[in-house]
């Protein structure tokens, strides 16, 4: 079970193990066949040319798992997909890294990744929008595009040979992040999904779930709804007046970004899988129970959310039968 470090009294930590026991027997209901630990005997047979893959190793005429996690079967390929992990890239994950530094035709980004990932300046969209060749005077104004510590959205495009990662940056929801809230959790909590990007709108809130650990609450952005054309198309006078209005962001919105931020934290301490259902549910709860933003991150409240969480996945698994 996992170790989660919160100050509980002993009705609270009886009532979270009683929680997390009853969510852990209906994952392992449910993967009872997958699942493996180390040394465990993956069933298959050596005379079908098997392709022993990460996380196997063959032992006295038998293929043993060496970690913990699930057996995936691709082709001939056998191997064991670790619960628990580092970030691995791949090419279309939707990232959420930090400019570390401006180099030549560049921007380097940590994203929580063995090493720093490449943005070069060529593939991503300038801020006029029309695509064109960069030239010596783009490069010179590349820190008025990005700068670092500047928070970015971005996608995996491919892998150099030296092993470094290049992103690309080619549409409008790709860019800068602004007014809201970075946060570090596991990276294998967020899982890959088809979508990333989830706009909140009854709150005014984006939510960006990085594949790579690093999720991003904050304002909602029109600029990133509305085409490259129309945004040529608006005259200076809008513009100043469209980041002046920008500038102030409404208390509620800022109450509404702490709010959502403190649901995944809340859930990254429990060790759930983050997704837009599970989030909403532990924002709901607080609202529902009427606490305060600072409130959530008691240890009452990690109790709820697991109850809660047990309570639905036992819903979702008698609706199924």
């Amino acid at each position: 079970m996992r170790e989660i470090q919160l100050s509980l009294n002993q009705t609270q930590k009886i009532r979270l193990q009683k929680a997390l026991q009853k969510l852990e027997s209906m994952h392992s209901k449910a993967n009872s066949d997958a699942s493996v630990t180390v040394a465990d005997t993956i069933p298959i047979s050596l005379e079908d040319n098997i392709l022993k893959g990460h996380g196997t190793a063959e032992r006295n005429g038998e293929v043993v798992a060496t970690v913990c996690g699930v057996v995936e079967r691709v082709n001939m390929l056998v191997y064991v997909r670790a619960l628990r992990s580092r970030y691995k890239p791949e090419i279309g994950d939707i990232i959420v890294g930090r400019v570390v530094e401006v180099a030549q035709k560049r921007w380097k980004l940590e994203i929580n990744y063995n090493q720093d990932a490449v943005l070069m300046l060529s593939s991503m969209n300038l801020p006029d929008g029309i695509q064109r060749r960069r030239t010596a005077v783009d490069e010179l104004n590349m820190r008025n595009v990005f700068e670092e510590n500047d928070v970015i959205c971005a996608e995996v495009r491919n892998f150099q040979n030296d092993g470094s990662l290049q992103l690309q940056a080619r549409s409008q929801k790709y860019g800068k992040l602004e007014k809201g809230q970075l946060l570090k959790v596991p990276p294998y909590l967020v899982k890959r999904q088809k979508q990333h990007f989830h706009h909140l709108v009854q709150y005014g809130v984006d939510l960006i779930l990085g594949c790579n650990g690093f999720i991003w609450v904050g304002e909602h952005c029109d600029a990133r709804d509305s085409l490259p054309e129309e945004q040529s198309n608006q005259t200076d006078e809008q513009t100043t007046k469209s980041t002046r209005v920008s500038e102030t962001m409404p208390l509620e919105t800022r109450q509404h970004i702490c709010r959502v931020a403190n649901a995944v934290r809340v859930l990254s301490t429990l060790g759930f899988s983050l997704t837009l259902e599970v989030i909403m549910e532990a924002f709901n709860l607080s609202r529902t129970l009427n606490l305060g933003i600072d409130e959530m991150l008691g240890s009452e409240f990690h109790v709820l959310v697991a109850e809660k969480e047990a309570e639905r996945r036992s819903s979702l698994t008698k609706k199924k039968r």
